[in-house]
């Protein structure tokens, strides 16, 4: 499971000799490449507290894929693994405390568990009816000259900036512009056409407020998934009527009950075209 930002990641390796028992190595790198493509190679204590089993405790700075390598001379052995960072604003439609209390989930024992689930949930219902948790989107838009401009990713809270992306474009004012925050769609005020292209598009996505009906389907679709995996007993739980799936959905499979996607249809987006 990924970590937070700021977490401390604790490191495990073990060294092997050729028999295959644990045993300790005359030397150990330790190389841990970043999101951004940089690398370190931190000092690990040696020999280490258990034969053979090294630890080494970080706190990454970025979000992202870290890689891990571990190298061992004498005996010479090698191991390579990776962790997750999550960003600090990762957006989350339900909160831990909203989801435990879903699952009727009193305990702490599967609170990283269940905010995986949670992530995993904002994604459906996103890709299902656009942006829902508020963020901040920067777009480019490659069209020279158009009547109208259609930002990507709508509901649209504020928009924040269009700005030339080439050095002879042309910027232009949130002022003069109108926008329609459910479609996304941007115009000129004096009715001429956005010219001076392509632009670089900065603005708010999301709803301020979450409706009652996509907080509801949030919840539904948790359970349905946590049940599906996890079951009252532990075990993977076999479909029942209540959480019926008729039919898959286009890129989404039989992640989302029929009775959320019911509540979720007078928000879903239209469907892209082209």
């Amino acid at each position: 499971m990924p970590f937070d930002l700021g977490d401390t990641v604790e490191l495990t390796a073990e060294c092997h000799a050729a028999g295959g028992q644990l045993a300790n190595a005359a030397t150990v790198t330790l190389t841990i490449t970043a999101p951004d493509g940089t690398s370190a190679t931190p000092a690990v204590i040696n020999p280490p507290g258990e034969v053979g089993q090294y630890r080494h405790n970080l706190v990454p700075v970025l979000a992202g894929r870290h890689l891990v390598r571990w190298v061992f001379t004498g005996p010479n052995d090698a191991y390579t693994d990776a962790f997750d960072v999550e960003p600090a604003n990762v957006p989350l439609l339900l909160s831990l405390a909203n989801g435990k209390r879903q699952l009727n989930i009193t305990t702490t024992d599967h609170d990283e568990e269940i905010r995986d689930y949670l992530t995993s949930v904002t994604d459906v219902i996103e890709a299902l009816c656009g942006p829902v948790v508020p963020r901040s989107v920067v777009e480019v838009h490659d069209e020279h000259r158009v009547a109208v401009l259609v930002l990507r990713q709508p509901p649209v809270v504020a928009l924040q900036s269009v700005t030339p992306v080439l050095d002879y474009g042309t910027a232009h004012a949130v002022s003069d512009l109108d926008i329609d925050n459910d479609t996304g769609i941007l115009r000129r005020t004096d009715g001429r056409w956005i010219t001076g292209g392509p632009w670089r598009a900065t603005y708010r996505a999301g709803r301020p407020v979450t409706p009652g009906g996509i907080r509801l389907a949030g919840r539904i679709i948790l359970d349905h998934l946590w049940r599906t995996q996890n079951g009252s007993d532990g075990l993977p739980a076999l479909a029942h009527d209540d959480y019926a799936v008729s039919e898959p959905i286009p890129g989404l499979g039989f992640a989302v009950p029929n009775r959320a996607l019911e509540l979720l249809e007078r928000y879903r987006r239209a469907p892209e075209v082209g």
